[in-house]
């Protein structure tokens, strides 16, 4: 029992070994040849990029738009829910584009008449505006402001009127309110309500799970975009996210 127990062991020993030297030759000359052929691939990449150097904004574009998207994921549908009427153009429409903004940020204030010119251009844009007060004091009483506007229907009214009455502070955030036609007395009750805080806290939250540092800030579809970008800008991020 001992012999015939030993004997497959022993006889199995030498088949493992060649087996294992097969391998191991067939291995080396795998990584030879994987070596000699990513030399030369390397240098048909090389060759390909210096005749088409056209391709690299291209890739560059494609790799932010895969990392925006690797950013937005989860996050995308509290983004464009927006707090109950803080919204331009078409409430109902089928673009989406969130703007983070800053009535103290003279950028956003810039950025006013290209947003107006998009909504006018694109019938069915729904620009969905979050408060990001990160610059004063001040714009966080706007934005408190705004919000209670939202509430009574005249967002859009007081984002203009706020905006045109210059910096952020205790006179020009009354006038813009009455230049909106708040219900003065209305607005204070609704600003005092947690719903607005947590909005805020909610938005600058968002912002730094996004990695803004900065306003305005824009998502729209899949894209990303910090600055004034410019209408143009933004009209092609419009016009990609309604072709995906």
């Amino acid at each position: 029992m001992t012999d015939a127990a030993s004997g497959p062991r022993s006889r199995a020993i030498p088949i493992v070994v060649a087996v294992v030297l097969v391998l191991a030759s067939f291995a080396a000359g795998w990584f030879w040849s994987a070596q000699t052929d990513r030399a030369a691939t390397e240098r048909i990449v090389r060759d390909y990029i210096l005749a088409n150097p056209e391709i690299l904004p291209q890739a560059m574009d494609n790799l932010a738009r895969k990392e925006n998207a690797r950013q937005l994921k989860g996050l995308r549908g509290e983004v464009e829910k927006p707090f109950a009427g803080a919204v331009l153009g078409n409430p109902q429409g089928t673009v989406t584009l969130v703007e983070f903004t800053d009535f103290a940020c003279g950028y956003c204030r810039q950025s006013v008449a290209d947003v107006d010119a998009l909504i006018a251009a694109h019938p069915d844009l729904r620009v969905v505006v979050r408060e990001l007060p990160i610059l004063s004091p001040e714009s966080a009483d706007a934005a408190r402001w705004a919000l209670a506007a939202a509430e009574q229907g005249k967002y859009a009214a007081f984002h203009r009127a706020m905006f045109m009455a210059g910096h952020p502070a205790p006179d020009t955030i009354e006038a813009a309110a009455k230049a909106a036609g708040l219900d003065m007395a209305r607005a204070r009750q609704a600003i005092a309500t947690p719903q607005v805080e947590a909005e805020l806290k909610r938005n600058l939250a968002v912002a730094r799970q996004l990695g803004f540092n900065g306003t305005p800030s824009w998502i729209v579809g899949d894209r990303i975009l910090s600055g004034a970008v410019g209408k143009e800008r933004l009209a092609e991020a419009i016009a990609g996210a309604r072709g995906g």
